[in-house]
Protein backbone atom coordinates (compact mmCIF):
# COMPACT_ATOMS: atom_id res chain seq x y z
CA UNK A 1 0.00 0.00 0.00
CA UNK A 2 2.74 2.13 0.63
CA UNK A 3 4.48 1.42 -2.60
CA UNK A 4 1.25 2.37 -4.44
CA UNK A 5 -0.72 4.57 -2.67
CA UNK A 6 -3.29 5.27 -5.96
CA UNK A 7 -3.91 1.29 -6.21
CA UNK A 8 -2.15 -1.08 -7.89
CA UNK A 9 -3.94 -2.30 -11.14
CA UNK A 10 -7.03 -4.14 -11.11
CA UNK A 11 -6.12 -7.43 -12.54
CA UNK A 12 -3.14 -7.67 -10.59
CA UNK A 13 -5.54 -6.66 -7.59
CA UNK A 14 -7.93 -9.02 -9.09
CA UNK A 15 -5.46 -11.93 -9.28
CA UNK A 16 -3.77 -11.48 -5.84
CA UNK A 17 -7.28 -11.69 -4.16
CA UNK A 18 -8.29 -14.72 -6.10
CA UNK A 19 -5.10 -16.73 -4.87
CA UNK A 20 -5.09 -15.75 -1.25
CA UNK A 21 -9.13 -17.33 -1.06
CA UNK A 22 -7.86 -20.39 -2.65
CA UNK A 23 -9.35 -19.91 -6.15
CA UNK A 24 -7.99 -21.01 -9.48
CA UNK A 25 -7.25 -19.34 -12.79
CA UNK A 26 -10.68 -19.88 -14.12
CA UNK A 27 -12.39 -18.53 -11.03
CA UNK A 28 -10.26 -15.31 -11.56
CA UNK A 29 -11.27 -15.03 -14.88
CA UNK A 30 -15.06 -15.70 -14.35
CA UNK A 31 -14.39 -12.81 -11.76
CA UNK A 32 -12.83 -10.45 -14.08
CA UNK A 33 -15.35 -11.05 -17.14
CA UNK A 34 -18.29 -10.92 -14.97
CA UNK A 35 -16.65 -8.02 -13.38
CA UNK A 36 -16.17 -6.21 -16.83
CA UNK A 37 -19.80 -6.67 -18.09
CA UNK A 38 -21.73 -6.42 -15.20
CA UNK A 39 -19.97 -2.78 -14.69
CA UNK A 40 -21.15 -1.13 -17.42
CA UNK A 41 -24.63 -3.03 -16.64
CA UNK A 42 -24.84 -1.53 -13.87
CA UNK A 43 -24.07 2.08 -14.66
CA UNK A 44 -26.57 2.12 -17.79
CA UNK A 45 -29.13 0.99 -15.02
CA UNK A 46 -28.09 3.71 -13.37
CA UNK A 47 -27.29 6.87 -16.00
CA UNK A 48 -29.88 5.93 -18.22
CA UNK A 49 -32.63 4.61 -15.92
CA UNK A 50 -32.97 1.27 -17.67
CA UNK A 51 -35.00 -1.45 -16.56
CA UNK A 52 -32.50 -3.61 -14.34
CA UNK A 53 -34.40 -6.77 -15.66
CA UNK A 54 -33.61 -6.18 -19.28
CA UNK A 55 -29.69 -5.47 -18.15
CA UNK A 56 -29.78 -8.79 -15.94
CA UNK A 57 -31.23 -10.61 -19.17
CA UNK A 58 -28.86 -9.09 -21.52
CA UNK A 59 -25.92 -10.18 -18.97
CA UNK A 60 -27.74 -13.59 -18.87
CA UNK A 61 -27.65 -13.86 -23.35
CA UNK A 62 -23.84 -13.09 -22.60
CA UNK A 63 -23.08 -15.91 -19.75
CA UNK A 64 -22.13 -18.55 -22.88
CA UNK A 65 -19.53 -15.83 -24.57
CA UNK A 66 -18.53 -14.77 -20.68
CA UNK A 67 -17.92 -19.05 -20.23
CA UNK A 68 -15.78 -18.91 -23.71
CA UNK A 69 -14.08 -15.45 -22.69
CA UNK A 70 -13.28 -17.10 -18.99
CA UNK A 71 -12.14 -20.73 -20.21
CA UNK A 72 -9.67 -18.78 -22.92
CA UNK A 73 -8.16 -16.54 -20.20
CA UNK A 74 -7.09 -19.46 -17.92
CA UNK A 75 -5.54 -21.36 -20.99
CA UNK A 76 -3.61 -18.34 -21.88
CA UNK A 77 -2.68 -18.03 -17.65
CA UNK A 78 -1.24 -21.35 -17.74
CA UNK A 79 0.63 -21.04 -20.82
CA UNK A 80 2.00 -17.78 -19.51
CA UNK A 81 3.17 -19.48 -16.35
CA UNK A 82 5.37 -21.91 -18.47
CA UNK A 83 5.99 -19.53 -21.84
CA UNK A 84 6.11 -16.23 -19.80
CA UNK A 85 3.88 -13.05 -20.06
CA UNK A 86 4.06 -13.02 -23.89
CA UNK A 87 2.41 -16.37 -24.22
CA UNK A 88 -0.99 -13.70 -22.81
CA UNK A 89 -2.99 -12.37 -25.43
CA UNK A 90 -3.27 -8.95 -26.29
CA UNK A 91 -7.32 -9.29 -26.37
CA UNK A 92 -8.43 -6.35 -23.74
CA UNK A 93 -11.30 -3.86 -23.37
CA UNK A 94 -8.83 -0.62 -23.62
CA UNK A 95 -11.67 1.39 -23.12
CA UNK A 96 -12.83 0.65 -19.82
CA UNK A 97 -9.33 0.86 -18.36
CA UNK A 98 -8.72 4.11 -20.27
CA UNK A 99 -11.99 5.58 -18.74
CA UNK A 100 -11.28 4.10 -15.35
CA UNK A 101 -7.54 6.42 -15.65
CA UNK A 102 -9.79 9.53 -16.52
CA UNK A 103 -12.74 8.98 -13.62
CA UNK A 104 -9.66 8.16 -11.06
CA UNK A 105 -8.92 12.09 -12.45
CA UNK A 106 -11.96 13.75 -12.15
CA UNK A 107 -12.56 15.91 -8.66
CA UNK A 108 -16.13 14.46 -8.80
CA UNK A 109 -17.66 10.87 -8.66
CA UNK A 110 -20.76 9.38 -10.73
CA UNK A 111 -22.04 7.07 -7.72
CA UNK A 112 -21.27 7.38 -3.92
CA UNK A 113 -20.25 4.48 -2.23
Amino acid sequence: AAARPRGAHQPVVLGLVARSAGLGPLDAAYASVYESVSGPATAAVRLLSLDPFDATAVLARLAPAMDAVAGRAAEAAARAAVEGPDALPASAAPLLDITAELHASWPVRLFAS
